[in-house]
């Protein structure tokens, strides 16, 4: 079974890799080479079917795609959609302190790790949308994980997602989940 993966995001990659290949044993994951789409959808679904679209028509492969991103209730959702580009750049660091400075002095700090993984084939465009729920911690902390993981302490949790292990973040993350509903529901089919 080989997918393409449609995502240049080192990170996002080494994550989706470890997730996918526990779920469905023997996927051959192969990197998406092809130009980036613009990304102009009004939700994660929308977002991750535009990316795995793109990856299908450039590879001719059944892509696998996620849009993810920090809905901060406080915020009316913000930086929802748009977390990757919150302080006007793809700089991680540039959009956690954005965020912070955005919520100083908000006493309501919670928030939900939103992520739609979405399949595109020859026989179908599906998504499967999940949402990790906690709270802004006030300050970063912990050095795995990337993007909001330092300051989103999980549910359940008395630390960030940046001070779990990979393995720990990975088992109970919004990718794991929306990924193993991806899986359970359609990956077995293609």
């Amino acid at each position: 079974m080989k997918y393409v993966l449609a995502t240049k995001n080192a990170h996002k990659v080494r994550e989706l890799q470890e997730i996918l290949t526990e779920l469905v044993p023997g996927i051959e994951l192969v990197a998406y080479d092809g130009p980036e789409p613009i990304e102009d959808g009004d939700t994660f679904e929308a977002n991750a079917l535009i990316k795995a679209r793109a990856a299908y028509e450039h590879t001719g492969l059944p892509a696998l795609a996620d849009d993810s991103g920090i809905c901060v209730d406080a915020l009316g959702g913000a930086p929802g959609i748009h977390s990757a580009r919150y302080a006007g750049n793809r700089s991680d660091k540039d959009n956690l302190e954005l965020l912070l400075k955005n919520m100083e002095g908000v006493e309501d700090r919670t928030a939900a790790f939103v992520c739609a993984a979405a399949l595109v084939d020859d026989q179908q465009e599906v998504t499967q949308l999940a949402r990790w729920e906690g709270w802004l911690a006030l300050a970063p902390s912990g050095s795995d994980g990337f993007g909001y993981d330092p300051i989103f302490e999980p549910e359940g949790y008395e630390v960030t997602a940046a001070d779990l292990t990979p393995e720990e973040k990975n088992a109970v993350s919004h990718r794991t989940m929306a990924f193993t509903a991806l899986a359970e529901n359609y990956l077995a089919e293609v």
